[in-house]
């Protein structure tokens, strides 16, 4: 069995401050969880305050991007050995806010991939196909592509380490979720290329993610498809009752 990771980006939003009170107010919500695992991605300014306050928590801590250096004269970057030394577990890589607004593409974030994972990380990798690529049916093409570009020189005893998100970029920010059916479509499309990249045992075991409007109305049925092993929630997961929601899928008494 793959435990379900459900991971919140917030993105540009809740500096130290807000941090502090949206832990004090989530913490309690979710410290008796166990059979999966809860993911937070504040902004650079918020994770060692984070981190403070998730000490003996089962949460764990996300960055929300990282540099492939681990130190340089790299002006406003942050390596993934400081993102380690601050306490993150986790770094979201490839989002495609930062393919379409800061021109990541699938070299560079093969490059953040390799050096998250050289300094001990556990990268999510973000792929995903936008609106003109699914009405021309690419969807797949594309997928493959992003993966294998991004996963360039990543051998499988560091691939069994990965996360991947299978992020529509039409979907995310827009209120409009990919169908369970057409997300499940992709999911186990990729586990089928980790098997032929790979190995059969490395494509059960990889955790592939869904996020892209992720609310508490869809997130039953998405978590109910056999190749969805967790979320990827944005807007959602900045209120703490919603994002608990998400969180308690498929609970009896989640309201």
């Amino acid at each position: 069995m793959r435990r379900p990771i459900i991971a919140g980006n917030w993105k540009m939003h809740k500096g130290p401050d807000e941090t502090i009170a949206f832990l004090d107010e989530l913490l309690p919500r979710v410290s008796n969880i166990e059979d999966r695992e809860v993911v937070i991605a504040p902004p650079f300014v918020s994770l060692i305050t984070a981190a403070r306050r998730l000490r003996g928590s089962r949460v764990k801590l996300s960055a929300q991007n990282c540099h492939w250096e681990n130190r340089g004269a790299f002006t406003g970057e942050v390596s993934p050995s400081m993102l380690l030394e601050a306490g993150c577990t986790y770094v979201i890589i490839g989002h495609s806010e930062r393919r379409q607004l800061f021109g990541e593409t699938n070299q560079s974030v093969n490059r953040r991939v390799l050096g998250a994972l050289a300094a001990g990380l556990i990268p999510i990798l973000c792929i995903g196909e936008n609106l003109e690529e699914r009405k021309a049916k690419h969807t797949l093409a594309v997928v493959e592509r992003q993966l294998r570009k991004s996963l360039e020189d990543v051998e499988a005893d560091d691939a069994e380490t990965l996360v991947v998100a299978y992020e529509p970029v039409w979907a995310i920010g827009t209120g409009i979720s990919a169908s369970a059916e057409q997300a499940q479509e992709v999911h186990f499309f990729i586990r089928q290329f980790f098997e032929k990249q790979y190995n059969k045992t490395l494509a059960n075991s990889i955790k592939i993610l869904y996020g892209g409007s992720v609310k508490e109305d869809n997130v039953d049925e998405l978590m109910a498809q056999p190749d969805i092993d967790g979320t990827l929630v944005g807007g959602a997961s900045l209120k703490a009752a919603e994002f608990e929601r998400i969180v308690r899928f498929m609970e009896p008494n989640a309201s």
